[in-house]
């Protein structure tokens, strides 16, 4: 039998190669995101390509009552979700402080009440099954000092390790998936200075999206990709603050 994944951002970026990878082994899909046309035209190319059932989902997460429609879905028995990816994600410009406190609203909204309702929808529906998985697509960022948005991938990242662990004897895998600089329309969107990011620093999406896949496999609570950034996401964890907030200045 053929498994269902629900993934959010699913046409742009570490989404989209999510997206593709799990429907290259098979897998049906739930795509989620805010643009209907872009949506439209990825679930046509992976129904051509695939040959798998692809159902769509518009949905703007900074909103409660989208973010209750894409829940419903996992939580709904008579066509459950195996997988859930909670990848959709932005960032601002600005650092904390310098920015609308109604912009840092919807960044909380997106990236902490979002994924967080859709765990707890999809835990609830999984548990009684006895098995599914949940992967969170956080950050390195989460290990250093770097205003609002390393706070929100802290908190996921925090979140998952401890579920993983919780709800693991039920059958159900969570993963933070922590990426460093990954080349999609992130940074752009976000209007970003990334001119001082050296070209070593950068991974390709769909590596991040391998590597972290194997990894769910594998059973693994934390997925930090490559070895160059499994070794920053250490050197952040164990050297001292100030250095790690210098340092975590690039990019922005």
């Amino acid at each position: 039998m053929s498994s269902r994944a629900l993934v959010t951002g699913a046409t742009a970026g570490i989404g989209h190669s999510f997206v593709r990878a799990l429907a290259a082994r098979g897998d049906d899909l739930v795509l989620v995101a805010r643009d209907t046309a872009r949506l439209e035209q990825v679930a046509a190319d992976l129904r051509a390509q695939h040959g798998v059932t692809v159902d769509v989902l518009t949905a703007d997460l900074t909103s409660p009552a989208d973010v209750d429609r894409v829940a419903a879905v996992l939580a709904d028995p008579d066509r459950p979700v195996d997988l859930l990816v909670n990848n959709a994600g932005a960032s601002l410009a600005g650092w904390f402080g310098s920015t609308e406190i109604a912009d840092e609203d919807r960044q909380l909204d997106l990236l902490v009440r979002a994924p967080m309702h859709l765990m707890d929808a999809a835990i609830k529906a999984m548990t009684p099954r006895g098995h599914g998985a949940i992967v969170n697509v956080t950050s390195v960022a989460a290990f250093t000092p770097r205003g609002a948005y390393s706070a929100h991938k802290a908190w996921l990242t925090n979140l998952s390790l401890w579920a993983g662990w919780h709800h693991g004897a039920s059958g159900v895998k969570v993963m933070a998936l922590a990426p460093g600089f990954t080349r999609t329309e992130f940074h752009q969107r976000g209007e970003m200075d990334i001119s001082g990011v050296p070209k070593w620093m950068w991974l390709q999406s769909d590596r991040v999206v391998a590597e972290g896949l194997r990894d769910l496999e594998r059973g693994k609570s934390l997925s930090v990709p490559s070895k160059r950034y499994k070794v920053l996401a250490f050197l952040a964890q164990h050297a001292p603050t100030s250095l790690v907030a210098r340092a975590a200045k690039r990019g922005r």
